[in-house]
C-alpha cells in the first residue's frame, strides 16, 4: 500500500496498521519506503545539480560548443564557441583548449574581462572555463582551462601560510617611522613591467572596481594591482557603508552567473569581477585562472551585476556593481578559486577618524581581508584615499595622528607620529607608515599574528609644521658627577619664530677627566649614530615580542633627542645594548666559548636618552662635548 497525493507519513502509518500486518512488518515495510523515498529524493536532487562532465581526451577541432556568461544585469546569456584545438602542456603538465567565441558582440569586443570563468559546454558536457586570451586579438580566440584541472582544486587546508620574513628593504636605516614607510612605498610600487606582449597567451584581465575611491587615489595605486592582472575600473558599488553587515544572504548561484572576490568593504569598496563555471551544492569554481595563486585564502565572494561591457582596443571589460555577500572564497590556485556559499570571512576592521577643526571630525569604518600581501596593500590604499578625498592634495599640509593595532593575545603596537610637507606627501608618509607596520607583522618569520582591529585617528593643519635646530646651550661644561644640567635647545620654525625648549639632566658618575658627548638630534641622525656606534650591517628581531616593541619604540619626527654618549665598554646583544657591563658579564659574553651569535663588543656605550616631543616635524643635529671636572 502506498501512501497517495495528500497522505502523510501518520495516515500511512494508520493505513499499515488496519491492513492486519504486524508491528514489526509494518515498521520494516515504513522503514524500507522512508528509505527509498529519501534515496529517491536524493537522487533527483542531485541529478539537477550535477553538471557532465567532457574529459578533455574527448575535446576535439571542429566541436560546437555553447558558453554561458553575464553581459548584462544578472541574466546569464549563451554565447557560441569553436573548438580549435587542444594546446597541450602550456605550463607544465597542463593544457588548455583553443576556442574562437561568437556572438553577443565577441566579434566587436573580444575576449571581455570579467568573462573569467565562463563555462564552456559541447553537446550538454561541460569541458572548462574561458580563461585566457591575447591582448588587443581582432578576434575573440582563448583559451579554455579544461574542467578537470579546476575540479582538482581543493577545499582543504586553512587561510595561513609559512610566515616568509622581511625583504631586504627593511634594512636597521628604516627603522625610523618616516624610514619604515618610505621602505614599505619602495617595495609596493616597485615592480616589472605591466605592458603585455600582444602575443603572449596570458589569462583574461580580472575588473577590479573601485568604488568611493577619488581619482588621484584610483591613479596612484592602479600600477600596483595592474601588474597582478587585474583591470583598475573607476566604478560603482554599494552606497557607502551599506556593506558592513557580514551576515551572508541566502542565495542560489548557477553556472555563467557574475560574482565579486571582495578586499574592501565599508565606505569604501574593492572588488573584482569573474564568472561561476561549476556548481557543487554550496561549492563553486569561478575564474579558471588563479587571482593572486596565494593558496589557502579567506576572501569575501558577493553577487555583482553587470552595468555595461565597455569596447576597448586593448582588453574590453564587464563594468560591474557589487552585490549583497553570499560566502567566501577559499582557495585562489593556478586554475581557478573555490568558493563556498553562506560562509563567512573573516575581514579586519579599519576605523578612521579625520579631524580638521575642533569641531569638525568624520569617521570611516572599512573591513579588509586578512591577507599577508593584500591587507598591508589594503591599508595603504584606504588610508591614502580617505586622507587625500578629505583633505587638500595638493599644497601643504601637516598629518598628526596616532594609530593603534591590536593583535591577538591582547598585545597591540601604538603608533603616533607628524608629518608635514606639499604635495601629498603627508598622507602618503602616513599611509605607508601604517601598511608597512601591518606587513611587518603579518610576514614576520616566528609565527602567525592575527591583527583583530585598526583604529586610526588623524588631525590635519593645512600648513606646514616643520622646525630646524639653530644652537643648544648648557648652563655648564665642566661638571661633578652627579651634578644637573640645564640644557636649552634653539630651533626656528618655518614661519621664522625661534622657539625654545629646557631640560635638565644628571651628570654620569664617570672618572675625573672623561670626556662624554651630550647629542642633541632629529630621530634619524640618532639611528644613523646607533648604527655607526654598534657597528650593524643587518638587524633581524630575535623573536616577535622584541618585533612587536621595536614598531611601537620607532622614532619619530616630532621628536628633540637627547642622548648621553660616553667611552664605556659595552655589548650589542640580538638588537639591545647593554652599556657599561661589569667586566666579569663582558667577559662571559664575549668569550669564544660562549659562541654568541649576534654580538657586537661597543667601545662607547649610551649612559642616558631622553626625547621631548614637540609640534614640529623637528630637522638637525649638534654633539656638545662635556667634562667631568678633576
Amino acid at each position: 500500500m502506498r501512501p497517495g497525493p495528500g497522505h502523510n507519513s501518520l495516515n500511512w502509518m494508520k493505513a499499515l496498521k488496519g491492513s492486519g500486518m504486524s508491528f514489526s512488518r509494518r515498521f520494516k515495510c515504513q522503514k524500507y519506503s522512508i528509505l527509498i523515498l529519501t534515496l529517491l529524493v536524493f537522487g533527483l536532487t542531485s541529478l539537477r545539480a550535477a553538471t557532465k562532465i567532457m574529459p578533455l581526451s574527448q575535446v576535439k577541432p571542429g566541436m560546437k560548443g555553447t558558453g554561458r556568461s553575464v553581459f548584462a544585469g544578472r541574466q546569464v546569456e549563451n554565447f557560441e564557441a569553436e573548438i580549435l584545438g587542444v594546446m597541450q602542456n602550456v605550463q607544465p603538465g597542463r593544457s588548455w583548449i583553443l576556442a574562437r567565441l561568437k556572438g553577443q558582440g565577441l566579434e566587436n569586443t573580444g575576449v571581455i574581462a570579467g568573462m573569467s570563468g565562463s563555462p564552456v559546454y559541447v553537446d550538454g558536457q561541460l569541458i572548462g572555463a574561458v580563461a585566457f586570451s591575447y591582448a588587443f586579438a581582432r578576434e575573440a580566440i582563448a583559451g579554455i582551462t579544461p574542467i578537470e584541472e579546476m575540479l582538482a582544486v581543493s577545499g582543504s587546508g586553512q587561510a595561513t601560510r609559512s610566515p616568509a620574513g622581511l625583504p631586504s628593504a627593511f634594512t636597521p636605516e628604516a627603522l625610523t617611522q618616516e624610514g619604515l614607510g618610505r621602505a614599505y612605498q619602495e617595495l609596493a610600487f616597485t615592480g616589472g613591467d605591466t605592458q603585455v606582449p600582444d602575443r603572449a597567451f596570458v589569462p583574461v584581465k580580472i575588473p577590479l572596481i573601485f568604488s568611493g575611491f577619488s581619482e588621484r587615489a584610483f591613479r596612484q595605486y592602479q600600477s600596483f594591482f595592474s601588474r597582478q592582472n587585474f583591470q583598475p575600473v573607476l566604478g560603482a558599488g554599494r552606497a557607502s557603508g551599506q556593506a558592513l553587515n557580514l551576515t551572508p544572504q541566502p542565495v542560489t548561484l548557477s553556472e555563467g552567473q557574475a560574482v565579486g572576490v571582495q578586499l574592501i568593504t565599508g565606505d569604501l569598496d574593492l572588488t573584482a569581477v569573474g564568472t561561476v563555471t561549476y556548481v557543487d551544492g554550496k561549492r563553486i569554481l569561478a575564474f579558471g585562472h588563479p587571482f593572486y595563486n596565494l593558496g589557502p585564502v579567506d576572501y569575501g565572494l558577493t553577487t555583482a551585476e553587470v552595468l555595461a561591457v565597455v569596447p576597448s582596443l586593448e582588453s574590453s571589460f564587464k563594468l560591474a556593481s557589487t552585490g549583497q555577500l553570499i560566502g567566501r572564497v577559499l582557495q585562489d590556485r593556478t586554475s581557478g578559486v573555490l568558493a563556498e556559499i553562506g560562509a563567512l570571512p573573516r575581514y579586519i576592521p579599519l576605523n578612521v577618524e579625520v579631524q580638521d577643526s575642533p569641531v569638525s571630525q568624520k569617521q570611516f569604518k572599512l573591513k579588509l581581508v586578512n591577507d599577508q600581501v593584500l591587507t598591508p596593500a589594503l591599508v595603504n590604499l584606504a588610508l591614502y584615499t580617505v586622507l587625500t578625498t578629505e583633505e587638500r592634495s595638493y599644497g601643504n599640509l601637516s598629518v598628526d595622528f596616532e594609530a593603534d593595532l591590536f593583535l591577538e593575545g591582547g598585545q597591540s603596537v601604538h603608533l603616533e607620529d607628524l608629518f608635514s610637507g606639499n604635495m601629498d606627501s603627508a598622507s602618503t608618509s602616513l599611509s605607508g607608515l601604517v601598511a608597512a607596520v601591518v606587513y611587518m607583522l603579518k610576514n614576520n618569520e616566528f609565527k602567525e599574528v592575527g591583527l583583530n582591529q585598526v583604529e586610526v585617528k588623524v588631525r590635519v593643519v593645512e600648513q606646514l609644521r616643520t622646525a630646524t635646530l639653530e644652537k643648544v646651550l648648557l648652563d655648564k661644561y665642566e661638571v661633578q658627577p652627579g651634578e644637573v644640567i640645564q640644557v636649552k635647545t634653539y630651533f626656528r620654525t618655518q614661519g621664522n619664530d625661534l622657539k625654545t625648549e629646557e631640560v635638565e639632566f644628571m651628570a654620569p658618575s664617570l672618572p675625573p677627566g672623561t670626556e662624554f658627548e651630550l647629542v642633541v638630534a632629529e630621530a634619524s641622525y640618532i639611528q644613523q649614530l646607533e648604527r655607526s656606534l654598534y657597528r650593524i650591517q643587518d638587524f633581524r628581531p630575535r623573536n616577535l615580542n622584541q618585533l612587536i616593541r621595536l614598531l611601537g619604540n620607532l622614532r619619530k619626527n616630532n621628536r628633540i633627542y637627547f642622548k648621553v654618549v660616553a667611552p664605556r665598554p659595552g655589548l650589542f646583544l640580538k638588537g639591545e645594548e647593554l652599556p657599561n657591563l661589569p667586566p666579569s658579564l663582558k667577559n662571559m659574553f664575549s668569550s669564544p666559548r660562549a659562541s654568541t651569535a649576534n654580538l657586537t663588543e661597543i667601545n662607547r656605550s649610551t649612559l642616558t636618552e631622553y626625547q621631548l616631543p614637540v609640534p614640529y616635524v623637528f630637522r638637525g643635529a649638534l654633539t656638545i662635548p662635556i667634562r667631568i671636572k678633576k
